[in-house]
């Protein structure tokens, strides 16, 4: 099995039809993606998530900020397991949707824990990371703030964003506020997408 031309191993492969049947059955009860979504469960959602390994694929400490579905943590988690190191730290404050990532990774023997919790709180339960990771949460600035707990000053810290077509302007408006080294990353899978990765994080403002 191939994902945006990344070879994935059965064990992986496995993980991954096991995870969508999950997800599957449990969007029948819980509002997990736009229901639009759901028909293109693989292509849109993913395969898309599977970016952030490809990009990233370090044995490192993760925080999935407002993990919902379970994009990109749970996807970023199951690759994990293949490497048997690494782990992600999903936060979600839906306790329904919370749950059915728990029961996610613990079907999939993916490398991840859930914290239903705030953002807000999330530096002070998990402590340091090496990575953030997001999707359709807020825009680039308010992405940034939520991160800033991990990244403020944080060399070995990186935030990687899933961003539409409009990007540009969120890059604009965040550098009103934030200073930070910055390298775009062409999705292979949503034309005009990008995924931002950003480092050396500095406030301004």
């Amino acid at each position: 099995m191939e994902l945006n031309g990344l070879r994935v191993s059965r064990e992986t492969q496995a993980r991954l039809e096991h995870f969508a049947a999950l997800f599957q059955k449990w969007a029948k009860t819980i509002n997990l993606v736009a229901p639009s979504t759901l028909d293109d469960l693989w292509h849109r959602h993913i395969a898309d998530s599977s970016q952030i390994f490809q990009i990233c694929p370090e044995p490192i400490r993760w925080a999935d900020l407002g993990s919902g579905g379970g994009f990109p943590g749970v996807i970023t988690a199951i690759f994990l397991a293949e490497l048997q190191d690494g782990w992600v730290h999903l936060i979600e404050s839906n306790h329904k949707k919370a749950a059915f990532l728990r029961t996610a990774l613990r079907e999939t023997e993916a490398r991840g824990s859930v914290h239903a919790i705030r953002i807000e709180e999330g530096h002070a339960e998990i402590g340091e990371c090496g990575a953030i990771s997001t999707r359709a949460l807020a825009d680039l600035d308010g992405l940034i703030g939520y991160a800033a707990p991990w990244m403020l000053g944080k060399e070995n810290c990186r935030g990687f964003f899933h961003k539409g077509r409009d990007f540009l302007r969120e890059i604009d408006e965040a550098r009103g506020r934030w200073e930070f080294d910055l390298v775009e990353h062409k999705s292979a899978v949503e034309q005009e997408s990008v995924i931002l990765e950003i480092s050396n994080l500095r406030r301004l403002v």
